[in-house]
């Protein structure tokens, strides 16, 4: 009698344990000051309750969209830790870039860091680790699994639709007259790669992937497209258009000039689905 009275004890707790599991999971939340963690937690649908400078991200990396009812937290160098304070995060990501937040940050909820595009790393392969990592510590396994393949097929179907196309050069303008235009190690590069289009910039590129050059440099490429990344900065437009040396460019001169909305350069898998998408629609006649 005491042993069956023990088991049934025994079975009850793990009852009440096994219930629980899941309400704790159903909710836990996750703040981050680094807008590529934002967009691949949105994306495998891991519930984000802050991340940092809203506006920015909505400007430079457009979707996928911060749902209302997320914090904007502050700065990404300088998040506002009182309101984080108010309804703490299960975990914050952050990257190294933000290091120093780090122990700041744990005196309000734990902190991991991602290293995406890392020196001496591929980077297609970068962003599909940190799309698992973030599935494995969120629970959304399974979400981040079909992510990955559904940016595959993405890639397969866009390879397949492209239309021919000289080199490419890609830029962001930082002001106008200097450029970042982007190669090895760049998201925008993988995705030429993915979808078998040519990188005209073969020159040494940052951890980042780009290199900051003046507009002069683009003439060292007279028969590659030109594509310009938005946002461009508040005046540069203005500028470009009293600009000789801008204005005599090939691909300004004979129109061939692409520009694309804007797509985070320094994303992972949900801005290379939207950057192989924009591309590959801005290619066609």
């Amino acid at each position: 009698m005491c042993h069956r009275s023990i088991l049934s004890f025994l079975a009850r707790c793990c009852l009440t344990v096994a219930c629980l599991l899941p309400l704790s999971n159903a909710h836990a939340q996750w703040a981050t000051i680094n807008w590529t963690i934002a967009e691949t937690l949105l994306a495998i649908d891991a519930p984000l309750s802050g991340t940092a400078q809203q506006n920015g991200y909505h400007e430079w990396v457009g979707e996928p969209r911060i749902p209302d009812g997320v914090a904007d937290i502050g700065l990404r160098s300088q998040p506002n830790l009182e309101l984080m304070a108010q309804s703490p995060p299960t975990q914050t990501f952050i990257s190294p870039m933000f290091a120093s937040l780090t122990e700041r940050l744990e005196r309000i909820a734990p902190v991991t860091s991602f290293s995406p595009y890392s020196p001496g790393t591929h980077t297609w392969q970068e962003i599909q680790t940190l799309t698992r990592q973030l599935g494995e510590l969120t629970g959304h396994r399974l979400q981040a699994a079909q992510l990955i393949n559904e940016t595959h097929a993405l890639m397969d179907t866009l390879s397949q639709q492209r239309p021919n196309a000289p080199p490419l050069l890609m830029v962001q303008f930082m002001d106008a007259r200097h450029v970042r235009i982007f190669g090895d190690n760049s998201l925008y590069n993988a995705v030429l790669e993915r979808i078998n289009l040519t990188n005209a910039w073969e020159r040494p590129t940052n951890a980042w992937g780009f290199s900051l050059v003046g507009i002069e440099a683009l003439y060292d490429y007279p028969e590659a497209t030109l594509v310009v990344v938005e946002p461009v900065p508040a005046g540069v437009e203005d500028a470009l258009a009293k600009s000789g040396l801008w204005q005599h460019l090939p691909s300004v001169k004979n129109a061939t000039l692409l520009r694309l909305p804007p797509v985070w350069s320094f994303g992972a898998l949900p801005s290379a689905q939207r950057f192989a998408r924009e591309l590959v629609s801005a290619l066609r006649p």
